[in-house]
């Protein structure tokens, strides 16, 4: 991989010194208070699955604790966030296994190795769709299921993009200069196209409304598709 700075260097440190626990609950919605659950993915009984974008692999150990995955793989590009999910969960090996790898890269090495594929803010929202969505496709076996979760519009609430085009949001490197990162924030409608010309079908999109009454509360586009059976 690149020798690019960690821009998820900062990411979620904080909350990994006092909560190392696994979680009882997945939550879909950006706010990580209610709404859809897990259920979401269907019978994950025996099943392969991949998170892309896992962070500090809260989701996935959460599968691997409560809904008898054969294995979840927990991918992340960024060093620190794969080092602060094995520290967390590392535990959890081998039905957990922590990949440091891009999404692109690992999924294409992968052909038809899942059952099911999912991200929750993750790396659907920061890697070109063009790139991942035929890559995730392809990793997935026939009747397997990408979900994933992204927002509904921009953080602060401009609309989201009427293409595949992606914003620029701040972010910052591991020393702390101000730098910058892409984020794909979608109409329904434009992630529908985006996926069926990667090669799904039965794409359905549900937006989970804003918790709360925050000012700029954020909406949560949460979507479902298939690889065709056959």
């Amino acid at each position: 991989m690149p020798a690019t700075p960690d821009l998820w260097h900062h990411y979620g440190r904080a909350r990994a010194i006092h909560d190392r626990a696994v979680p009882r609950a997945f939550r879909w919605d950006w706010a990580q208070a209610g709404g859809p659950g897990a259920e979401v993915l269907g019978d994950l009984g025996g099943c392969v699955v991949g998170e892309l974008g896992a962070g500090a692999g809260r989701q996935a150990a959460h599968l691997v604790a409560y809904h008898a995955p054969a294995e979840v793989v927990a991918v992340d590009a960024s060093p620190a966030q794969h080092a602060l999910a094995v520290g967390l969960y590392g535990h959890l090996a081998p039905r957990l296994r922590c990949v440091y790898a891009g999404a692109v890269e690992h999924l294409r090495a992968r052909a038809g190795a899942y059952d099911v594929l999912y991200s929750v803010f993750g790396a659907v929202d920061f890697t070109e769709p063009r790139a991942l969505l035929p890559a995730a496709c392809a990793a997935l076996g026939p009747g397997g299921r990408l979900v994933f979760s992204t927002l509904a519009h921009h953080v602060g609430g401009a609309p989201a993009r009427p293409e595949v085009t992606a914003t620029e949001i701040p972010a910052r490197t591991p020393d702390g200069a101000v730098a910058s990162m892409r984020r794909w924030v979608l109409t329904a409608s434009v992630w529908a196209n985006a996926l069926e010309r990667a090669g799904f079908a039965g794409v359905r999109a549900d937006v989970l409304p804003a918790a709360g009454d925050r000012e700029h509360a954020v909406g949560t586009l949460l979507v479902r598709a298939f690889r065709p059976a056959g």
